[in-house]
């Protein structure tokens, strides 16, 4: 990329007038709304509350648990083509909870919803030909009609014995009537055109678009298990409070600063551009969230941290390289065309393989993974942006405005081979130790009654207690009063709360509570502010994350572990790199995993949100290496094996310490001046980066070494 002088003034005027226009849309927005501004990025409802809709199941008789988790799972799936931060779970026997985060309105979501009720399609003399379990999906397209208009279509998804069933009703009946009735309702009586086969139908004859969306919600919503009636609906408040967002929005900032210091210290001149980028970048990112209506919350906020991470990670592969070509007797500006060429291949491979699993995540995850995917996925291009295009043309304008001297870049200093190789009994044993300590903890804790791990109520479930307080308290009073009371019994800081709007009443979750436990909660809190016993309610809620969307979520990690294994394969010509990576990325989850079982942190919605951000860092740091690996294959050809291994991941090591450290950081910063759930979220995350950092460094180049024959097989 070339410059002309007189252009390089302009060129950093407009990039600096276009930071400044993104800071000040991220900061205050436009118009009376403030259109654009962080404060209007619609926020979960760990962060900033919602609506909780309250269902209860019509019948005489109790349903089964199978219907009951049959039924949240298919809501789940309708909440989150609503939002992908919803949570639908089970409350008591016969209850089921939904919560939108960012909504005001209980109605609205209910219209939009639909309301829960029986579904058949039967032929008009009332033989019934299919119902509503047999219908898995329903939603609104377009289509040409005969003469080629476009027309409003309500498409049908059948499962397969639907299919069947309605194949056959089809076949007898064509020019007969089939009625859809909703909860004893006609809504709808299309006639049978033809025998439809294959499990896809579509109904016809829609005057407009809101009559489809309306017969395709009732459809939607009506193929449930159960039939349900809403019992209450309330605007809650935050389930974390207000110090969690005030205190991430100053960790983030605070560690931002020091990123960016540590930055300039270390590479001059680039440091100041890479501290330009990253401003940039997280403007750029604030103002995107807004513009694409995502949803953030903490799991969120752990994917742009990742993506924060990696693009500092891009800026040190970038300036690392230039120092490279310095030292390689280049001249200033043929280094830096040359070190933004050869840092090209390793940022694309690090950062597409991990956009391929946030594409997977995003496909078939749900709730959280989904919501997880969807930030980082946007962080990812954004990152890849800001380092390839906005700091090369920042780096290039300044040499032409007379930076071209090489003291202002820095020259990489020759280091002596660190032989990692010969190390490997040593760095395998200890990788060995680390994963065994997590089996070995979870064995001592089984034996002592207290479970393998110390799972939240994402998982397992918990007591959900209301309480009608007699004022209407803050939330800044509920969490230095109320939830201190809660800890005090259970020992426990996951203590979720939500403040109904316009009430006194505030819901309080926690884990699963005794007999004895709620006694001395109620007695507690009667003492503490004068209610009585009837202002107290308990309820046993069942666990937000579903036993299928925990499927859904390993099934989607698996796809997203072989597609990137496969895009590895492809790209390094070797199986062996790909394989090397994968046991590398099981070696950070699994000692993350052991932090889990030895510091008993909860294991939550967090949880996964932190394993998926390990195997996006992790998979990231290898491809480095990797990339180096593959390089000098060919430059130092004919040397053994264990010189290139060890020569590449010297050459890499400084990327490596630099980029680990200025991500650790972020994340301490959190870890420090966070609520207590955050810390319970940040203290993971920092052992998985210290994980990953060794990973990279001590393991992944030796597994490839050992997978190629070792000493045997030299290159060639």
């Amino acid at each position: 990329m070339r410059i002309h002088k007189k252009n390089a003034g302009i060129l950093l005027a407009v990039l600096a007038a276009l930071l400044l226009l993104l800071v000040y849309t991220a900061a205050f927005g436009f118009g009376k709304t403030g259109t654009g501004s962080a404060k209007n990025i619609k926020l979960g409802l760990d962060l900033s509350g919602g609506v909780s809709i309250t269902f209860q199941a019509r019948g005489e008789e109790a349903p089964s648990q199978e219907d009951m988790s049959d039924t949240i799972y298919k809501l789940q799936q309708r909440v989150d083509a609503y939002d992908s931060e919803g949570q639908v779970y089970q409350e008591g026997d016969d209850r089921i909870n939904i919560e939108i985060p960012g909504e005001t309105d209980a109605n609205a979501i209910l219209e939009e919803l639909g309301k829960p009720g029986s579904l058949e399609f039967r032929l008009s003399d009332g033989t019934v030909v299919l119902d509503g379990s047999q219908v898995e999906d329903a939603s609104v397209r377009t289509q040409d009609d005969q003469i080629g208009n476009s027309q409003y279509v309500v498409e049908l998804i059948l499962t397969d014995s639907g299919a069947e069933a309605f194949a056959q009703a089809t076949g007898e009946n064509i020019g007969e009537t089939i009625e859809i009735v909703y909860d004893g309702e006609v809504i709808s009586a299309p006639v049978v055109e033809d025998e439809i086969t294959g499990g896809q139908a579509y109904i016809t004859g829609m005057a407009d678009i809101e009559e489809a969306q309306n017969l395709a919600s009732s459809i939607r919503i009506g193929a449930l298990s159960l039939e349900l009636q809403e019992i209450r609906s309330n605007v809650v408040g935050a389930q974390l409070g207000e110090d969690a967002i005030q205190s991430s929005l100053l960790a983030g900032t605070i560690g931002l600063v020091l990123v960016i210091i540590l930055m300039i210290v270390v590479y001059a001149l680039p440091g100041v551009v890479s501290g330009f980028a990253l401003i940039f970048y997280v403007a750029l990112i604030l103002v995107t969230l807004n513009a694409f209506d995502l949803t953030l919350t903490l799991p969120g906020i752990a994917g742009i941290i990742l993506s924060i991470g990696m693009a500092v990670d891009a800026n040190v592969i970038i300036y690392a390289r230039i120092r490279e070509e310095i030292a390689a007797g280049r001249s200033v500006r043929g280094s830096i065309k040359e070190g933004f060429h050869k840092a090209l291949s390793a940022i694309l491979d690090g950062n597409i393989t991990t956009l391929i699993a946030a594409f997977v995540l995003n496909l078939m995850g749900s709730g959280s993974v989904k919501g997880f995917a969807q930030t980082l996925a946007l962080g990812i291009v954004l990152s890849m942006f800001t380092a390839l295009v906005i700091s090369r043309l920042l780096v290039t304008a300044l040499y032409e405005l007379g930076f071209k001297d090489e003291k202002y870049y820095g020259k990489e200093k020759k280091r002596k081979n660190i032989d990692f190789v010969g190390m490997r009994r040593v760095t395998i044993s200890v990788a060995v130790i680390a994963i065994l300590a997590g089996p070995v903890c979870m064995g001592i804790q089984t034996a002592a009654g207290n479970g393998p791990l110390n799972l939240s109520m994402d998982f397992v479930g918990g007591t959900s207690t209301s309480v009608i307080f007699p004022e209407n308290l803050t939330i800044q009073q509920i969490d230095e009063d109320v939830k201190p009371i809660f800890e005090n019994i259970t020992g426990d800081a996951e203590i979720q709360s939500q403040k109904v709007a316009d009430s006194n009443e505030v819901i309080l979750k926690t884990r699963v509570l005794s007999v004895d436990e709620r006694e001395q909660v109620a007695a507690d809190l009667q003492e503490a502010y004068g209610m009585e016993e009837k202002d107290i309610a308990f309820e046993t809620i069942s666990s937000t994350v579903s036993s299928e969307m925990r499927r859904d979520a390993v099934i989607a990690v698996v796809i997203a572990a072989v597609c990137m294994l496969i895009y590895i394969w492809i790209r390094f010509h070797d199986i062996r790199f790909a394989t090397s990576a994968v046991l590398a990325l099981l070696h950070d989850v699994l000692v993350v995993f052991a932090c889990y079982a030895l510091v008993r942190i909860s294991v939550g919605n967090t949880f996964i949100a932190c394993m998926l951000t390990i195997l996006g860092y992790s998979i990231n740091a290898t491809i480095v290496i990797f990339d180096r690996i593959r390089e000098n294959l060919v430059l130092l050809k004919g040397r053994a094996l264990a010189e290139i291994v060890n020569t590449s991941i010297t050459e890499t090591l400084t990327r490596s310490i630099y980029t680990s450290l200025t991500t650790f950081i972020t994340i301490a910063v959190l870890f420090l001046l966070g609520v207590s759930t955050i810390r319970e979220f940040a203290l993971p995350l920092m052992v998985g980066i210290l994980a990953g950092a060794y990973s990279s460094v001590c393991l992944t180049g030796v597994i490839w070494y050992l997978m190629r024959g070792g000493e045997r097989k030299a290159a060639s």
